[in-house]
């Protein structure tokens, strides 16, 4: 097995590498041991108080450079990323648990976004309003928001975090992240690749610590005008609540219970083999995998058959090894999570067709899991379950399954498999969700909006639509003297 040497985690702030002042930090542990491997420190008020002025003074610079220099040097940062990736993805893996492979995947996604992001910066245009009299001027301008304050989770550690921090650059924005505790040492690596790439010190900034005190402490502050957050529906309505106290702009990628549809006409083949590869992908710890797996009653039998054998053959491993295919949940209260689900549908009357357990008593492994005869009341049907965990139910009409899709207050991703061009054009307008992917799983590129409705969050963290959100509109008049 492949043997790696695990990094020091420090704090950036403006441009330089340290440790806490307060000398407070946790533990990181390897999920696939459950033995720590590190320690991340903790930023105290001090801390935040000097990223804050570095972000200021990091936004004085930033916003005056050149929406094409800046494209160059996220271009060069993207470059390092690519070129550092194996490495990157092997520390990713080591701390966080899913097979190096998607971190490798995630690690070079990166570098893509980077790539789209400082494109989109060469095209943030103003325009020309034609004016009622002869002698009147009216220009819409597009100005960078300020230093933003962006919340990153640990499922993701690299993904979460660059999209908000390339989307703000962009714009012409600085920004302070705080990263996730769990998963930081592959973060800093992307914040690495920014220092690296010529970024000006102050531009990115990254700080971890107790995630309610920092939030609480730069959110209301008035060097900040935007705020960033990726995580539960929970917390982020309170984020929300809070910013809106301040009238700071909000992004919030929020929680998800994605449905996942399979009809009649549908290539069951297909659906099996795309839906277990993205359901159990990160070990189920995705905002946007398929949840609720709503299969019509004429396909029900074959697709459940298939679908248990695919999900039987997934090997369980390290994700250091490459004979993984799912690796650990990233902690131990991820398998609390886990046992306290099966346990409530197992007690309601659902049925266990395979997994259902903790694996070993060595790291946070847990089977992968599909779950039938799921009674409507469960937790699993109506609360996030963020693991590897697959209930299967029956449907039988059209009516009836977008009723139940449309049924929980999530709205982030859904997924439907037909043969019918009717019936996915329908899909297309009832369906209750930010992302509706239809006949394969193609969410989350560079170049695609990626967001929810509902309680699933609002705004768009891909696309076009992302860099909009870190720029101010200003409508300039003049008459002509």
């Amino acid at each position: 097995m492949t043997t790696i040497a695990y990094p020091k985690v420090q704090l950036l702030i403006d441009g330089e590498w340290t440790d806490g002042t307060s000398g407070k930090s946790q533990d990181i542990l390897n999920p696939a041991t459950g033995q720590s491997i590190g320690t991340v420190p903790h930023a105290s008020k001090a801390d935040l108080d000097r990223a804050l002025a570095a972000a200021q003074k990091g936004f004085d610079q930033w916003k005056k450079v050149s929406a094409f220099e800046r494209y160059k040097t996220m271009r060069k940062v993207a470059e390092i990323m690519r070129q550092r990736a194996p490495e990157t993805a092997k520390i990713m893996s080591l701390e966080q648990g899913k097979p190096v492979g998607e971190a490798l995947l995630e690690t070079n996604l990166a570098a893509d976004l980077i790539d789209w992001f400082a494109e989109e910066a060469r095209r943030t245009y103003g325009r020309i309003v034609p004016a009622r009299m002869s002698n009147i001027e009216q220009l819409v301008i597009k100005e960078p928001v300020g230093p933003v304050a962006a919340f990153t989770p640990w499922n993701f550690p690299i993904n979460q975090a660059v999209r908000k921090v390339s989307a703000a650059m962009a714009a012409g924005c600085s920004i302070i992240v705080k990263g996730p505790e769990d998963t930081p040492a592959s973060c800093a690596e992307l914040f690495r690749a920014y220092v690296d790439g010529g970024v000006p010190a102050g531009v990115v900034n990254l700080v971890f610590g107790v995630p309610h005190e920092v939030s609480e402490y730069l959110i209301p502050h008035p060097v900040i005008r935007k705020i960033s957050f990726t995580g539960s529906t929970v917390v982020g309505k309170h984020l929300a609540a809070l910013a809106g106290q301040h009238m700071k702009r909000v992004t919030m990628e929020l929680g998800g219970h994605a449905p996942a549809i399979v009809f009649d006409d549908a290539d069951i083949k297909g659906a099996v083999s795309i839906l277990a590869t993205n359901k159990f992908r990160n070990a189920g710890q995705v905002c946007v995998a398929p949840t609720r797996f709503l299969v019509q009653d004429g396909v029900y039998d074959d697709f459940l058959a298939q679908f248990v054998e695919t999900v039987r053959a997934i090997k369980v491993g390290p994700g250091i090894d490459p004979d993984s295919k799912m690796g650990a949940l990233v902690s131990q209260r991820r398998i609390d999570a886990m046992e306290g689900f099966v346990a409530d549908a197992t007690q309601r009357g659902a049925k266990i067709q395979t997994g259902g357990k903790r694996i070993g008593n060595e790291g946070f492994f847990f089977e992968p899991t599909v779950l039938t005869d799921v009674p409507g009341d469960a937790r699993i049907l109506n609360e996030e379950p963020f693991g590897p965990l697959a209930p299967v139910a029956r449907f039988s009409s059209y009516e009836e399954v977008v009723t139940e899709a449309n049924r929980l207050p999530y709205g982030l991703a859904a997924y439907a498999y037909t043969r019918s061009a009717k019936t996915a054009a329908a899909l297309s307008q009832d369906v209750e969700s930010g992302m509706l992917s239809i006949n394969h799983h193609g969410l989350s590129l560079p170049e695609v909006p990626f967001g929810g409705m509902k309680d699933s969050g609002y705004g768009s963290e891909g696309g076009l639509e992302a860099i909009e959100a870190y720029l101010n509109t200003k409508f300039v008049t003049q008459a002509k003297v």
